[in-house]
């Protein structure tokens, strides 16, 4: 008990009964008993009123998170049915369609030889063997 032996606790019970007297020491000792139990419950609830508080502070930052995700989702849906912005991106042709139909394009350009658009039928393998 409180890191003391029995020897301890022995001298400190002789020393109690000789200034205390045997009449006032077992009042003595229930006011003791009563501080330690009383100190137990205060610490106690101080225990449980810092585990609430803590738990009320990770509910808190669990509702901010989820509030900013969804500020984030929200902006993202605003930014994508912006019509100002698409009817922007729509006629500086920024829009992937056509920049892809674009690249095509200059592909084509990048090869040797255009191509001729004639009406002329082409051979094939079965007119040269006929």
């Amino acid at each position: 008990m409180f890191g003391m032996g029995f020897s301890e606790i022995l001298l400190i019970a002789i020393v109690a009964v000789i200034f205390l007297g045997p009449d006032k020491l077992p009042s003595t000792m229930v006011q003791i008993a009563k501080f330690f139990k009383q100190t137990k419950e205060t610490l106690g609830s101080f225990k449980d009123s810092i585990e609430q508080e803590m738990n009320v502070r990770e509910l808190k930052d669990e509702a901010l998170a989820y509030k900013k995700e969804l500020l984030d989702a929200s902006n993202t849906v605003k930014s994508a049915t912006d019509t100002r912005s698409i009817a922007a991106k729509l006629t500086s042709f920024e829009d992937d369609s056509f920049m892809h139909n674009d690249s095509l394009d200059s592909s084509k350009e990048k090869t040797n030889k255009p191509e001729e658009v004639t009406f002329k039928k082409n051979k094939t393998k079965e007119d040269v063997n006929v």
